[in-house]
């Protein structure tokens, strides 16, 4: 069902506040002009409430205490899970040809954790999954994948393993047909390749308490999520990731997406014509 909120009769002049309540609690910046793209997307929530304004709506979020359910709907209706397999390659590739064995090394035979952050859909890391199978590093050392995502819709999907053509668009097609079977008009990942991806979380980025726990990984991709966050809640992130992460720790972010004018915690590097954000101390 389609929802256009400027006919449903809901009075919008709440919309700066939930635009700023959104921003402060997930990260998420609408500029003024985008007002009626967050409000065309809260709109459904707000009528299935039985409410009659984004007002009333606003005081649920803000002062219920049983709002958290509520706020995994708004994730759910926020997240864009724009994803596919072998997306941005050559970072991926650079990281675990290049970095990893140094890392591999120093750790020993401690397990050595990967974080994919956002990862919608499970592309992100199954991909992961699948260059590091290529390579044989499962069986050289105890490497543990782990993704999570604030949409719990979208982990749910990551978990079942099914997907569509468009994930395959450029994923080379030898590569598909050793992890993948066609179920119908969907294909499901090798249940063995799946397994390779230890924990799918649901979790809020900007949360301290919810991401503390696997953001002190030495190796985080937390790509193109950035664009749609606020300055302040990428620094926030960013910050926590400076404090938990050791070095050397590599934070892996989107093509499009630049950290230099946020903190001075993180060196840019090229690694193998990739660009890495790398902690050092």
């Amino acid at each position: 069902m389609s929802f256009q909120s400027d006919n449903l009769g809901l009075s919008s002049a709440a919309m700066p506040l939930l635009r700023e309540l959104v921003q402060e609690r997930l990260g998420v910046a609408y500029e003024v002009s985008r007002l009626d793209v967050l409000r065309d997307r809260l709109a459904p929530l707000v009528v299935e409430r039985g409410f009659q304004s984004f007002l009333d709506y606003y005081y649920l979020l803000k002062y219920d205490p049983a709002s958290s359910s509520e706020w995994s709907r708004v994730m759910d209706v926020l997240s864009v899970p724009e994803t596919y397999f072998w997306r941005e390659i050559d970072q991926l590739r650079a990281v675990v040809d290049l970095l990893l064995p140094a890392l591999v090394r120093s750790f020993g035979t401690a397990p050595l954790r990967i974080w994919s952050v956002p990862c919608a859909t499970g592309e992100e890391p199954l991909t992961l999954a699948m260059l590091l199978e290529e390579r044989g590093w499962f069986d050289r050392a105890p490497i543990e994948i782990h993704a999570g995502d604030a949409s719990p819709a979208v982990v749910e999907r990551a978990r079942q393993g099914r997907y569509r053509d468009r994930s395959f668009r450029a994923l080379p097609p030898h590569v598909k047909e050793r992890h993948f079977v066609r179920d119908g008009d969907t294909w499901m990942v090798d249940p063995a390749l799946h397994g390779r991806v230890r924990s799918w979380n649901v979790l809020n980025l900007v949360d301290d308490q919810e991401a503390a726990a696997m953001a002190g990984a030495p190796i985080v991709f937390c790509r193109n999520v950035f664009i749609y966050f606020s300055e302040a809640g990428v620094r926030r992130v960013v910050d926590r990731f400076a404090r938990l992460m050791p070095a050397p720790g590599y934070l892996c972010v989107g093509a499009s997406e630049s950290l230099l004018k946020v903190t001075t915690c993180f060196e840019l590097e090229e690694v193998g014509g990739a660009f890495v954000y790398v902690k050092k101390k």
